[in-house]
This record gives structure tokens, C-alpha cells and sequence, in this order.
């Protein structure tokens, strides 16, 4: 566990270990869990398909393109225990391929028109 303070700066680092240097990592998605085995129900999303759910988020400067550097401020869930709990998810792309998901950025889901 790590111990920081509510609303303190959080800071993360997520590396990829590989010899190739023309791969690179892209946030997908990092949520957090009062619990460590539900991210689906009472869970808060920091990053959800590439957009930015947290007014604290921040993503820092890494000379590396296989290392993510990013921060948040911590919190607390209300009526619920200390913890919490933090999964991401991170796709890794070839360097360059402007297709790639690495560089679609952020995927904003398209809302359905209802119908009377």
C-alpha cells in the first residue's frame, strides 16, 4: 500500500519493459474502487476511453515513449473504507502508427437519439 493524504497530489509512473524502442504507451482508462475486486459498481473513473473524468488529472512529460507519467489528487470514497483501490488499463502501440489507438486519443462514445 501507499499512504498519501486526502487531496494531495497522487503522482503514477507506468513503464513498459521492452527492447524495442519504437513501442509506446497510451491511457486508456484508470478507475478507482473503494474495493479490490469490483471497478464496475460504486467506482470513479480518473480516465475512461482516452478522455479526462477527473478535474485533478494531469499527465506529465516523459522523454520516454515507453513510460506514462501522470497525477491526481487522492480521495476518499464517502461511507466507505480508507482505501482505494486503482486499476488501469494501457494499450501499448507501435511508435508512429497514426492509426494506432495510441494517437486517437481521447474516444468520446456517440449519444442515441431517442425516438418518441
Amino acid at each position: 500500500p501507499y499512504y498519501v493524504g486526502i487531496n494531495q497530489n497522487l503522482f503514477l509512473e507506468a513503464s513498459l519493459h521492452s527492447s524495442d524502442p519504437l513501442l509506446e504507451l497510451f491511457l486508456d482508462t484508470c478507475v478507482a474502487s473503494p474495493t479490490r475486486h469490483n471497478f464496475t459498481t460504486k467506482s470513479y473513473a480518473i480516465i475512461k476511453n482516452g478522455c479526462v473524468k477527473d478535474p485533478t488529472y494531469a499527465a506529465y512529460y516523459s522523454p520516454y515513449r515507453h513510460t506514462l507519467r501522470f497525477k491526481f489528487n487522492a480521495f476518499q470514497f464517502i461511507r466507505s473504507t480508507p482505501e482505494v483501490y486503482l486499476q488501469c488499463e494501457l494499450v501499448v502501440c507501435r511508435a508512429f502508427d497514426y492509426s494506432s489507438r495510441c494517437h486517437q486519443g481521447c474516444l468520446q462514445r456517440s449519444k442515441r437519439e431517442a425516438s418518441s
